[in-house]
């Protein structure tokens, strides 16, 4: 459209929409990168003990993005418009701020799964949430005996 040599009449129309379009497409982006870290990480900073026990600053921290998150989505279910939602002032800086909060809270998880790693190497073949819950119930030895295949190959369950 704005490349058409009759736009001089719609110019300030098509310069807004084209301003709307970008900013809808930046913000559902961002949303969707954010609400992907976010979901995951949930289930670990949340409900994981040991993670908590182990990273409280970042645990406390995690709150915080939880609840700004929770926030950003209930106003999306209250808006139910898309180019309202993603014009609220600051939409795209706050989410932003989140995806960055998020990195934090990740590398710090990281680099606590890989101490337990290289303590323990096979480790490298089991996944976060596999590896977070058998870190949780480590004095428990019937409850790790599910993740023994994952662990070790030809071994399903391990008798003490």
């Amino acid at each position: 459209m704005l490349l058409s040599k009759y736009i001089a009449y719609f110019e300030k129309d098509v310069e807004k929409w084209k301003s709307d379009l970008g900013n809808i497409y930046d913000v559902v982006q961002l949303l969707n990168e954010v609400q992907k870290t976010w979901s995951f990480l949930e289930n670990l900073f949340i409900q994981s003990e040991e993670v908590k026990k182990e990273l409280p600053k970042e645990s406390e921290q995690f709150v915080g993005i939880d609840r700004e998150m929770k926030e950003i989505m209930n106003s999306g279910c209250e808006i139910k418009n898309i180019l309202r939602f993603c014009t609220v002032p600051n939409m795209l800086k706050r989410l932003e701020k989140i995806q960055a909060d998020l990195k934090v809270c990740e590398k710090a998880l990281n680099e606590f799964l890989d101490s337990k790693r290289r303590a323990f190497p096979r480790f490298y073949f089991v996944s976060v949430s596999d590896l977070l819950d058998i870190l949780s119930n480590g004095n428990n030895p019937t409850k790790i005996n599910r993740h023994m295949s994952k662990i070790f190959q030809a071994i399903e369950k391990l008798e003490l």
